[in-house]
């Protein structure tokens, strides 16, 4: 699968016993969509070079607060270096890299990457075996192809806003920015698609998500509902939109999540809570039924659930095979001992920012590491060898610093 010509990995990284071990990839991301693919792919084991302008006196780095947490969250396990696209020198500097790798993934507005001539057409000129990520706003080309896009404004035009928060408080954004991340996690997953069919045809493919696409494929069944049903969905707040009972219950302590929807498990729920007579409710007894009389069923679970506290709740529903479980604050979501048991949190030792705990990757592959292998790079910290590695000297080095161009 990987180029034979390739940079060398890192002699730090140790990935030779990892899925992507060998793979070359250049990073042109920006902000976090595109990051949060590579991250995928740096991870598990590839040679990710992430390509940074030189700094620009005076100028905020586009890339954000280096040192900051979202940063060294994103972008580590990489090599970085920095280049100057706009310069014809770093132009060929990066065309020899492309011509060695094996992926190119960005993130930039669409015609952007053509100004730059770093384009899918102008990588693939040459090196046909590249597979070339892309994530944009609203697609390469169409109506809007040439819009700028951001999370919040994807999520509000892809319909989850309209059904996320409480029944008439108008449109909610989701707390996290799940659009970027949703975007960034389909990328990676074409881009490993893309690899597997260049086994078999031994060319490279464009690979293209953009925020709007991902926003509208995660409504789901929601949009299935408008599709096929004709129904257009409401906000309906901590309730599931169709299963009830599914929501958030008051406890004495603070709230919990419940979830006993079926018919089976609700029987269930109606005997644990010492209520079997909800059991024979004519209107209580389809999941239609409860959903139409959801206020009522809420109202009812809540002035029995609010006068013991939320850990003998949680025991007794377990015990009776009823899902259900806390509402956490983030500091608690770690704190727990099944988080604590997956190692969500993975240490990263940087010589900059010293030992810090970053998120761990969510996948899990029998006999593998998952630990952080490389702390998030310094800017430029690898652009000699890198660059050493695919034919420039010592001089030619110092005359690309010289003129700026790295």
């Amino acid at each position: 699968m990987p180029n034979d010509a390739a940079p060398t990995p890192h002699p730090e990284a140790e990935t030779d016993h990892l899925p992507l071990s060998g793979l070359v990839v250049l990073d042109l991301t920006l902000a976090r969509a595109g990051p949060t693919a590579v991250r995928h792919l740096a991870d598990w084991g590839a040679t990710v070079i992430r390509i940074e302008p030189p700094p620009t006196p005076g100028a905020e780095d586009i890339a954000g607060n280096r040192h900051g947490f979202d940063f060294q969250n994103l972008h580590r396990n990489k090599r970085a270096i920095q280049l100057n696209l706009k310069d014809p020198a770093g132009h060929e500097a990066f065309m020899r890299l492309a011509a060695k790798a094996d992926v190119v993934i960005e993130n930039m507005r669409a015609q952007v990457k053509h100004r730059l001539k770093v384009s899918y057409d102008d990588v693939r000129a040459v090196n046909p075996r590249i597979v070339y990520g892309s994530i944009s706003g609203f697609g390469q080309d169409g109506p809007y192809g040439h819009r700028a896009g951001v999370d919040q404004i994807a999520q509000g035009m892809g319909g989850l806003m309209s059904i996320t928060g409480l029944p008439g408080q108008g449109p909610v954004r989701v707390g996290i920015p799940i659009d970027d991340l949703t975007a960034g996690n389909l990328l990676a997953m074409g881009i490993m698609m893309a690899l597997f069919d260049r086994t078999r045809t031994g060319v490279g493919r464009w690979v293209q998500t953009s925020l709007l696409e991902a926003q509208i494929f995660m409504l789901d069944f929601q949009a299935a509902r408008w599709l096929m049903a004709g129904e257009v969905a409401k906000q309906a707040g901590n309730d599931h939109p169709t299963g009830i009972p599914t929501g958030v219950f008051p406890t004495s302590d603070g709230s919990i999540n419940i979830a006993a929807s079926s018919t089976r498990v609700w029987e269930r729920f109606c005997d644990a809570i010492g209520q079997p007579a909800w059991k024979a409710k004519p209107e209580w007894k389809t999941q239609k039924g409860r959903s139409n009389d959801r206020a009522t069923i809420n109202a009812a679970i809540g002035e029995i659930t609010r006068t013991q506290p939320a850990a003998h709740w949680i025991e007794l529903f377990e015990s009776n095979g009823i899902p259900c479980g806390p509402i956490y604050t983030i500091d608690q979501v770690f704190a727990d001992p099944q988080v604590q048991h997956l190692r969500m949190a993975r240490m990263m030792k940087s010589p900059v920012v010293g030992e810090k705990q970053v998120v761990a990757s969510a996948l899990n592959i029998s006999g593998l590491s998952k630990d952080i292998r490389l702390a998030t790079p310094e800017a430029g910290s690898s652009t000699d060898a890198i660059l050493r590695d695919v034919g420039y000297s010592d001089n030619e080095l110092a005359e690309m610093r010289s003129k700026g161009v790295i």
